[in-house]
This record gives C-alpha cells, sequence and structure tokens, in this order.
C-alpha cells in the first residue's frame, strides 16, 4: 500500500479556505486533557496547535518546599500509568549526589516493580489503542491482565497505581515471599495473552488499515526532535537508556532491544507487545538473581544531600525520563527540572500528523502513548 500522506507545501495553492476544528480538551481521544486547534482543508490536516497545562500540577516547584522522601508521592501523579519509573529517575538523581549505593536487594526489587509497571502500562496502551482506532474489544482483554499487575503492587507497596515505594537509597519495605510466585506466575501465562491479543487486533485487517504505511517521520528528523521510546525503535534506531547507560542492575540481566523497521503506526504498536515479552524475561532473571538482604542504604530517611547537582535518565515505557536535581545543602531540593519523553514527543505532532485525514489524527495522537499527567507536570 503507498504512502497516502498528502504533500501540504504542494497542496496548498489548490486551497480554498480551510477550517479550524477545536479537538479537545474533552475529547476521549486527546488522552485527558490536551487541547488541539486543528486546522483541515477538507479531510486533510494542513496545521497543528497544541494546548497544554489542564493538567498542571506544578510537581517541580512543589518539591521545592518538601523534604526529599516527601517528593516521591508527588512524582506518582505525574506518569500515572508509569509511576514506578517517576519515582526511579528521581531517586537516582539524589543517590549521585549524595554518593549513595542501593543494597543488591533493592535494586532487584526496583527492577522488578518497574518492569511489571512497564508491562502494565503497554497493556492499557494496548487497550486505548484499539478504542483509538474503533475496537472495544482489546481494552477489556488488556485491563484484564494489567489488573492482575496492579494487584501485586497492591501486595508490595499497600497502593495500585500511585505505590510511592521508592526511597533515597532502596525502597519501603521488602516483598512478601508470596509476591515472586504470583509475579512468576503472571510471567509464564504473558506470552498466550499475547497470542490473544495478537488473534484480536493485530491480524485485524481492519485495524492495518487504519495503521499500516502511516509512517511516522525520517529517523535523523526524529533525531533533531529528541524522540525516544518505542516510537524512535520503530524507525529502526536502537536506542534504550537500559542498554546504553546501564543503571540499577540492568547490565546483569539479558534482553533483547525491539526494534522494527516499517517506521509506521502498525510497528510503533507491536513494539509494545514485543516489548512485554522482554520485560518478562527480565522479570523473571531478577527473580532468580534475588536473594535475602537489607532493602534501603544506611541512610535517614531525612536525608541531607550535600550541596551538589546531578542528572539521572531512565527508559521509561514511553521514552526517556530524565531528572535534574539541585541542592543547596538543605533539606529540600533546591531545584528539579524533568526532561518529559512524553512532552518531546507530542511537539512533533504537527510534523506527524500534517498531511495526513482527520481520522489518522486521532491515530498518531494513540501512537505517542502520552499521559498529560507528565506533560504538564
Amino acid at each position: 500500500m503507498p504512502d497516502q500522506r498528502i504533500d501540504t507545501e504542494a497542496y496548498i495553492d489548490l486551497r480554498t479556505e480551510t477550517i479550524t476544528v477545536n479537538f479537545g480538551p474533552q475529547h476521549p481521544s486527546t488522552h485527558g486533557v490536551l487541547y488541539l486547534e486543528v486546522e483541515l482543508d477538507g479531510e486533510v490536516v494542513v496545521n497543528i496547535k497544541s494546548h497544554i497545562g489542564y493538567l498542571h500540577r506544578c510537581v517541580e516547584k512543589l518539591a521545592e518546599a518538601r523534604y526529599y522522601n516527601q517528593v516521591f508521592v508527588l512524582l506518582d501523579r505525574t506518569d500515572y500509568i508509569g509511576a514506578f519509573f517517576n519515582e526511579w529517575v528521581y531517586a537516582l538523581a539524589v543517590e549521585k549526589i549524595m554518593d549513595v549505593r542501593v543494597p543488591p536487594r533493592a535494586e532487584w526489587l526496583r527492577i522488578i516493580m518497574a518492569e511489571l509497571n512497564r508491562i502494565a502500562s503497554h497493556l492499557f496502551f494496548y487497550g486505548t489503542y484499539g478504542l483509538d482506532v474503533g475496537a472495544l474489544t482489546p481494552a477489556f482483554y488488556g485491563f484484564r491482565e494489567r489488573e492482575k499487575i496492579l494487584d501485586l503492587f497492591e501486595l508490595v507497596a499497600g497502593y495500585r497505581l500511585t505505590p510511592n515505594y521508592l526511597r533515597v537509597g532502596g525502597v519501603v519495605q521488602d516483598a512478601p515471599e508470596e509476591f515472586f510466585a504470583a509475579a512468576l506466575r503472571i510471567c509464564d501465562e504473558m506470552p498466550h495473552w499475547i497470542d490473544e491479543y495478537n488473534q484480536l487486533l493485530t491480524g485485524n485487517e481492519i485495524f492495518q488499515a487504519r495503521t499500516e504505511n502511516l509512517h511516522i517521520m525520517k529517523p535523523e528528523r526524529a533525531m533533531e526532535w529528541g524522540l525516544t521510546g518505542p516510537v524512535v525503535r520503530a524507525m529502526g534506531v536502537p536506542m534504550d537508556v537500559r542498554k546504553d547507560e546501564p543503571y540499577g542492575y540492568y547490565d546483569k540481566v539479558d534482553f533483547d532491544v525491539v526494534t522494527k523497521s516499517g517506521n509506521d503506526l502498525f510497528d510503533a504498536y507491536r513494539i509494545r507487545l514485543d516489548e512485554i515479552l522482554e520485560s518478562v524475561k527480565i522479570v523473571k532473571q531478577a527473580i532468580e538473581q534475588i536473594e535475602p538482604g537489607p532493602i534501603r542504604a544506611d541512610v535517614p530517611l531525612y536525608v541531607k544531600p550535600p550541596k551538589g547537582e546531578a542528572y539521572a535518565r531512565i527508559e521509561s515505557p514511553r521514552g526517556e525520563q530524565g531528572v535534574w536535581v539541585v541542592s543547596d545543602g538543605s533539606d529540600k531540593p533546591y531545584r528539579m527540572k524533568f526532561r518529559s519523553p512524553c512532552l518531546i514527543n507530542l511537539s512533533a505532532l504537527p510534523e506527524i500528523a500534517n498531511g495526513w485525514k482527520i481520522a489518522d489524527l486521532v491515530a498518531y495522537i494513540g501512537i505517542l502513548d502520552i499521559v498529560l499527567g507528565e506533560v504538564d507536570r
């Protein structure tokens, strides 16, 4: 099937009058509270202006008035679909400033919880992306397995969506023994569930028609924009912080960086399902290697880092998540600034979606897998 994107620069001489459609912020396909001003020539998108800030929580500013370990509860409410990743990247930055070495058991627990969270996030994407392109049933299937993982979060941390589980130097509490057996059961069952997902949605010819040959952008242009995550890996670019700059114990587990070469929405969708299986491999290896021991370094809960600053980055389900933390020697962060993969990926939406039909715009927004709590912060 040929590329059906319309060159808006060449098309401009044929236009008579465009119309502007207000897309969101209440529209369900904008994934929260994103407001787009979409300029249309007929059904063709010729320009997009994104308006954000409807979910602004002032997390970065509020952190300046909180003790270091009180900040974690704020971070859960940014990317609330991948809360562990916000906690982890912040903990890494503070631990760099303090030169803290996290105990092995805590490192393994962080990896297990983060990769389970990655699986849950991709299952959420699977269900909601199906809704974006007109398929209702995948949401029930994706949420079915996601609920089982959230049950594990509740077992360990006491909360399902906003765990508040990490602390500077480790984690809040140890995982009960039944947690590991339950996590392994989910990992063993996941390949069967992926087969179900593929039969239900991936092999659907209507879904394929909505996503195949809808290209994103050239890889070199994506690098200029700073795009990261599954969207870039669908272009054949093997970028993954877990491999490029291993943190935690990712250098002690074996997994592959999933890439595709089609550079279209269909490949970007399939990458998420393949990454679920890679996360399963990581969780199994982590559970095999974890041993009894302390779950937090010998640092008080009331931490007071020395003067300094540090930048940390990790691979979240949506791309490279980074945070810069500045300490002035007091018991509260002097400054904190997040690098949001959702915000950066969303910023390229006009270049990605211009020239496509308005019906394709919904599919392009969905493939970015944005969480507006992280975009706005």
